[in-house]
């Protein structure tokens, strides 16, 4: 990957880490506060939404690509929030951002028919390796006594089926940013879940919650917001000159900020075993970035 490539990426992943950081500490109601963030960028950048429509129309499949990461993205954010609620940051966090990428170049092989160097499929190895480790030490009886507690704790396995959607639109965007601008393509997924989390949102939690949400986080919720925007839209620059099956991995290093808020700002247990998971994650991470 180029020194270029690598750069945005990893200024995506501090992006990234922060916007979560804020939603796990400031969100009255995480699904809430995720709405209002969509609805951010749809309002504030629409002058930017509109120049780059202009300056840069969608050709071919364009269209479909954008329906379909706005599909896969409600889904994310859906999950991510329900995570949250029922999780800790340093663990939510690191399992749904280290499953997506261990997985998405699996799909970049498959899919979009890329190679993986040795050191790239040491590295993913590392990333799953980190990953469990995260949930296990230290819960290793428990899970001998029983294999599928893992999948019982609401917070765990929402952040599993977050992993899962992240590696399907990684692909999915892969492609996506061929027929669109990557930051026309963000804003105009960011449109398309504010729209279609609407419904959900105003049904589920009424106009006197989001209200609240709003007065209580207003500031942190325009900075949340503009934070998805520039990360998302980094990353897609990113991967518009680079392998999907490289980009994303790298990306994840922002697991090891993730933990660190969650467990020496926002005082979550800081036990070994997140330590030592994050570190196995960051080790394989370098391994992917440096493959050739």
């Amino acid at each position: 990957m180029s020194s270029f490539a690598l750069t945005l990426v990893l200024l995506s992943a501090v992006a990234h880490a922060t916007w979560n950081f804020l939603l796990k500490q400031h969100a009255i109601n995480p699904e809430v506060f995720i709405w209002g963030l969509m609805l951010v960028v749809t309002f504030l950048l629409l002058p930017v939404g509109v120049a780059l429509a202009i300056w840069d129309p969608i050709v071919g499949p364009g269209w479909w690509y954008v329906l379909g990461t706005i599909l896969l993205h409600i889904l994310y954010f859906v999950f991510l929030g329900r995570g949250y609620a029922h999780g800790d940051l340093s663990l939510v966090y690191p399992i749904a951002r280290g499953v997506g990428p261990a997985f998405a170049p699996i799909l970049g092989v498959l899919v979009l028919s890329e190679t993986v160097a040795g050191l790239a499929i040491a590295g993913i190895g590392s990333v799953v390796v980190g990953i469990f480790t995260i949930y296990w030490l230290g819960n290793f009886t428990g899970v001998l006594r029983d294999p599928l507690r893992l999948l019982r704790e609401p917070g765990v396995r929402y952040a599993l089926l977050t992993g899962l959607v992240i590696t399907s639109y990684s692909v999915w965007d892969k492609v996506g940013v061929r027929y669109v601008n990557s930051f026309l393509y963000m804003y105009l997924m960011s449109v398309g879940i504010a729209i279609g989390l609407a419904p959900y949102v105003l049904r589920t939690y009424g106009t006197r919650l989001i209200l609240q949400e709003w007065r209580a986080n207003s500031g942190t919720i325009v900075l949340a917001g503009l934070l998805t925007f520039i990360g998302y839209g980094l990353v897609l620059t990113a991967l518009q000159s680079s392998r999907v099956s490289y980009v994303w991995p790298s990306r994840e290093v922002g697991i090891v900020m993730g933990v660190l808020l969650g467990s020496l700002v926002l005082k979550e247990p800081f036990g070994r075993g997140r330590v030592l998971g994050s570190t196995f994650i960051v080790f394989g991470l370098a391994l992917i970035a440096v493959a050739p």
